[in-house]
């Protein structure tokens, strides 16, 4: 890929308007930089937890997984992208699986340009000063939601108002596959308990 694919997720998030409209309809959007993107997520949200000062981090070492920070970054992720390519294809969005897909993870990219730094900055903090840490928090999650929002519109060429409509509806399609997804998986495991009661109870009575 060219240098300016790397730079361009900088325009989007300083511009998101014309950054967005570029991604979709300029071409200029990439899926690698969307996955190198959520994978700094990934890795900054690992640090982040191991690695931040122990005043802002409650997180017990012995207890630390990064197989689970990797499961509960990645997994919503795509659950968010799916849902609302589902959604959207029935509400008329123009927006491709791959345009959300790009979207959702340029829209990222503030949470790595926060997180990585304040994650350093923590450690030699003071009581006093731990509410800065916590506004920059907040200011990358309201900067994320922004970018999702418009990122979302203009790739599916909806208004605010019916953006705002897909996007709840997103959130509860999301709500309805992980209580499908947790009932599908607790009904295999009694199945599965069941019929290895099954081969248990023939093979002690062989």
């Amino acid at each position: 890929m060219k240098p300016e694919h790397y730079k361009f997720p900088f325009h989007v998030i300083l511009h998101p308007f014309d950054g967005f409209w570029d991604l979709k309809y300029e071409g200029k959007g990439k899926v690698r930089v969307a996955m190198i993107i959520l994978a700094l997520l990934v890795l900054s949200v690992i640090l982040q937890k191991q690695f931040a000062g122990f005043l802002v981090n409650y997180n017990d070492p012995r207890y630390l997984n990064s197989l689970n920070d990797i499961q509960y970054t990645v997994l919503p992720f795509f659950l968010f992208c799916i849902a609302n390519w589902s959604i959207t294809t029935l509400m008329e969005g123009e927006g491709k699986f791959k345009e959300i897909v790009m979207a959702a993870g340029y829209a990222l990219l503030p949470f790595v340009l926060i997180n990585l730094p304040m994650t350093f900055i923590s450690r030699f903090m003071t009581e006093e000063e731990t509410p800065f840490y916590y506004l920059t928090g907040s200011l990358a999650g309201a900067w994320f939601l922004y970018l999702l929002f418009v990122g979302i519109m203009t790739v599916h060429q909806y208004t605010p108002a019916k953006t705002v409509i897909t996007l709840v509806l997103t959130v509860i399609a999301m709500g309805i596959v992980v209580f499908l997804g947790s009932l599908a998986f607790s009904m295999g495991m009694q199945i599965y308990f069941f019929i290895l009661n099954i081969y248990r109870e023939l093979i002690f009575r062989m």
